[in-house]
């Protein structure tokens, strides 16, 4: 059979239309990825950017927290306060004490929370290391105690435990620094923390923590 002439220009025109059309395709469909590519690299972007913004932003509301007053916060001459290494129990003028000659052996202060009272010549030595502590007696309430027991738990250079004779029901001091708070939601105690964990009130700061005495502690 003689063949059809006539058809074989229809098939290379279909065949180039099939082409062409093939060739369009993957051009949507690279232009497509493109354009999703682009968004998701853009929204990681955004969102990366969000994240340092919030940090940052965080960041700076700690510091403004660290730089404003302490409300009702007492000092002392840190200068005036000894820092000699002793045997026998010392006679604070404050309680709890905020400062002071000391034994030579620290509380542990890494996030310490004692169930039982802790001698003072230890914690003072403490206070000298840049750590905070955290002290109450049976009139605080008991949720505003376990609250402060889970804050000082994961916070360094803090420690915690019971005076029963203290003034306050909730204290927080530090070298030369106290004060009373209302509660654990008090701002002032993320104040206190923020400022004087390690802050410039510290005797001897980057002394260790860890090492020292470690009483009755829950953690």
């Amino acid at each position: 059979m003689t063949p059809n002439r006539s058809s074989s220009p229809d098939r290379r025109a279909r065949i180039e239309q099939m082409r062409r059309a093939e060739l369009a395709r993957e051009r949507r469909t690279r232009v497509l990825t493109l354009t999703l590519s682009a968004a998701v690299v853009a929204g990681l972007v955004g969102f990366g950017a969000y994240v340092l913004d919030e940090e940052s932003q965080e960041k700076q509301q700690q510091e403004a927290a660290a730089r404003a007053p302490i409300a009702d916060e007492k000092s002392w001459d840190a200068k005036k306060l000894g820092r000699d290494h002793v045997t026998q129990t010392v006679a604070y003028p404050m309680k709890p004490p905020v400062g002071g000659d000391h034994h030579q052996v620290w509380m542990d202060c890494d996030g310490a929370v004692y169930e039982e009272p802790v001698p003072e010549v230890n914690a003072v030595h403490s206070l000298e290391h840049g750590a905070v502590w955290v002290t109450y007696n049976d009139k605080a309430p008991k949720d505003a105690v376990e609250a402060l027991e889970k804050k000082v738990a994961r916070t360094p250079y803090t420690m915690m435990s019971p005076v029963a004779d203290q003034a306050g029901a909730i204290m927080l001091s530090a070298w030369g620094k106290q004060v009373t708070v209302d509660g654990a939601d008090d701002p002032r105690v993320n104040q206190f923390l923020a400022r004087y964990v390690q802050g410039p009130q510290t005797p001897e700061p980057g002394a260790a923590c860890t090492g020292g005495m470690n009483g009755t502690a829950k953690r």
